[in-house]
């Protein structure tokens, strides 16, 4: 690697092997780039300890009973991080972003049902100090979820 936080094209290479395939061995991913298995193993440490990258399992919220996902807009008052730190503690929000434009805050929340879904909106996200108002666009059907988009 070359600077501090900089990552070099080795490195985005590996990134691209595991974003192919996160339980791609080590030796495998080196013969692919040129480098030791030792190597390999090093330079993914150090992606993962410096947060540049992470290897999880991506499932699929309904065969886990989790039948109701949604992105819920938020417009806020105020300082936009203080709502959003508050959102971070709920455990139903698995993605969340702060936006310019119609919403300061998309937050994506997966629930057991629409009954969860409204409980969770009434009861822990509408009443958050700061929201004065949201959007929830309720997901008909996932058509497309990629996390192969490369290093570029």
């Amino acid at each position: 690697m070359s600077l501090p936080g900089a990552i070099d094209a080795l490195s985005k290479r590996i990134i691209e092997q595991l974003q192919e395939d996160g339980r791609r061995s080590y030796a495998e991913i080196g013969r692919a780039v040129g480098l030791s298995e030792a190597a390999v193993r090093q330079r993914v440490q150090r992606l993962t300890e410096s947060g540049a990258m992470q290897v999880v399992a991506v499932t699929d919220p309904m065969q886990l009973g989790f039948h109701r996902q949604a992105m819920i807009g938020l417009r806020v008052s105020g300082d936009a991080r203080e709502v959003a730190a508050e959102l971070e503690k709920i455990a139903a929000v698995d993605y969340l972003v702060m936006t310019a434009g119609s919403f300061d805050i998309l937050a994506e929340v997966v629930c057991e049902s629409d009954d969860d879904l409204v409980e969770l909106l009434n009861s822990r996200i509408r009443s958050l100090p700061g929201v004065i108002s949201s959007e929830t666009f309720v997901y008909l059907g996932l058509r497309k979820q990629s996390y192969d988009w490369g290093t570029r």
